[in-house]
């Protein structure tokens, strides 16, 4: 009897080993089990939830000033500068400058911005003035007549869906007053934060694979390495591309004599860090400036924003992105809305790095588990 049933085992492990179809379901209610099992417990996981709210945006922050200052600090080592040293005169440059920008660029945007604030009553008039105009003309009767379509409908459901996003902008001034003392509490921490990090950034990798077994860590070192660059690489590159397209719109603007030049510019490179949605956001309120100014002004913001886009498209982003992250435009699309709608303006800024990051992962995962599992060799036999 007992001689039979480790043969009963041995045969059932045989046929799990051999059936590979079986072996991958097994694997699938093991991962399924194990999500259930941590959906059960969720409860314990709230502390950490909490502390990951509380410090995620500063160290987001300073990770994304920290990409863009280690350049220098390693330049300046290799001149060799101390480190501590670098990052010391990195910080003075830097107040030097946050200093400049408030004593002499402020102001002038300041007077832009309170112009822009004073007369977005009247710009909302024009608008107003100007749907009446288009909405009662007779090329407008003539195609509401031809697809029998009932303006006056569409007008009243427009105006309750403003009204109720209004009550929603409303409701959502608490939440925003709560981001503000974040964002400030984030904006005072993170010169501390920063510090650490370029001193002691390079540390902290092999600190965390000192916590794997010594097996693991080869590995684990690559998938790091692979996440670094692809982070490093899009932060610097789609920083720099942003600014390029602020200074290129504001150039334009200045050109075609369109209003609150600087103001708009800023908005138009501060947007344009979302790949894809954030040019078409940007343009928004310059449209609407220059709608309202003539239709030829809205015809020559049209060119203007057509070249930059394309000078953006076909110089600035192949020179300075490159090819690093190889994702799909309508990838980068779908990702940037469902992180959006998750997420909210942070899962928008996160989306493309985070996803870039998730990939790397599950990469070397699939790769770990088509080696363990054997399932694909096969595949690999028919190959060659």
């Amino acid at each position: 009897m007992n001689s039979q049933k480790p043969s009963r085992i041995g045969v059932f492990k045989q046929f799990i080993l051999n059936n590979k179809f079986v072996l991958f379901l097994m694997i699938l209610l093991l991962i399924g089990l194990n999500i259930l099992v941590f959906m059960k417990v969720s409860f314990i996981f709230t502390p950490i939830s909490v502390l990951l709210k509380t410090v995620l945006l500063p160290i987001v922050l300073a990770s994304v000033v920290y990409y863009l200052l280690n350049p220098i600090v390693n330049f300046l080592e290799r001149k060799k500068v101390k480190r501590i040293y670098s990052i010391f005169l990195l910080y003075i440059l830097i107040a030097g400058i946050i200093t400049i920008i408030i004593v002499s660029v402020i102001p002038f945007l300041r007077e832009q911005v309170m112009s822009l604030i004073y007369n977005v009553p009247t710009y909302s008039m024009d608008i107003e003035v100007l749907t009446r105009d288009v909405l009662g003309s007779e090329v407008v009767n003539q195609v509401q007549h031809t697809l029998n379509i009932n303006i006056a409908d569409f007008s009243s459901r427009l105006s309750e869906q403003a009204a109720s996003l209004l009550n929603t902008t409303w409701i959502g001034i608490g939440h925003f007053v709560g981001a503000v003392k974040d964002f400030v509490l984030a904006i005072v921490t993170l010169p501390f934060i920063l510090f650490y990090l370029l001193k002691d950034g390079r540390r902290l990798p092999d600190f965390i694979l000192n916590f794997l077994p010594v097996n693991m860590r080869r590995q684990t070192f690559t998938v790091m390495k692979e996440m670094n660059n692809q982070i490093s690489s899009y932060i610097r590159g789609q920083i720099i591309v942003s600014f390029c397209i602020g200074v290129l719109m504001f150039i334009g603007f200045q050109i075609i004599g369109l209003d609150y030049a600087s103001v708009l510019a800023i908005i138009a490179g501060c947007t344009s860090i979302v790949p894809y949605l954030g040019p078409a956001i940007a343009i928004t309120p310059a449209l609407i400036i220059a709608l309202v100014t003539s239709p030829f002004m809205l015809l020559k913001l049209i060119i203007v924003w057509t070249i930059v886009q394309l000078i953006e498209g076909k110089v600035i982003s192949p020179q300075i992105m490159g090819r690093n992250l190889h994702i799909h435009p309508i990838t980068i699309i779908f990702i940037i809305l469902t992180a959006g709608n998750l997420f909210g303006i942070v899962g928008i800024i996160l989306a493309v790095p985070g996803y870039a990051v998730i990939k790397v992962i599950t990469s070397h995962l699939f790769e770990w588990f088509k080696m363990r599992s054997k399932l694909y060799d096969e595949e690999k036999e028919e190959k060659q």
